[in-house]
């Protein structure tokens, strides 16, 4: 079931979706916007039990700051006990995960779907 969302700033917006809160992040993700995006993750992420997607279908571009947030992401999700997962299909962003190694902790997947695990065709997760 989808609940309102809310934009925070014009680089995140965040909704609600079968139980996780998700996180869409939009546009062009670098050192500025990490900045505006970081509280917001924090507040959404350092919530004990936390269940959270990472969305990176609107990105038009992912620099090592939109890294760092994911990385920073991950950790508090775990930290407190809770589930993280992320989609991401966006070629360049995913050479960056698989490069610095963010893709075997974060696996990406292709779906928002196939994350939560709602419909799994016979084919592959992205990144692996």
């Amino acid at each position: 079931m989808r609940q309102e969302s809310a934009s925070p700033t014009r680089h995140l917006r965040v909704r609600h979706h079968r139980g996780h809160t998700v996180l869409e992040f939009r546009g062009e993700i670098d050192i500025a916007s990490a900045a505006e995006i970081a509280p917001y993750l924090d507040r959404e992420t350092g919530r004990p039990g936390a269940r959270v997607v990472l969305d990176l279908d609107g990105i038009e571009f992912f620099d090592c700051s939109g890294l760092r947030l994911l990385y920073r992401a991950r950790s508090q999700v775990l930290d407190g006990g809770g589930q993280v997962r992320l989609v991401c299909t966006h070629a360049m962003t995913l050479r960056m995960l698989r490069i610095t190694g963010l893709a075997r902790l974060l696996p990406p997947w292709p779906t928002l779907d196939e994350a939560l695990g709602v419909s799994r065709p016979a084919g592959r997760r992205t990144g692996r």
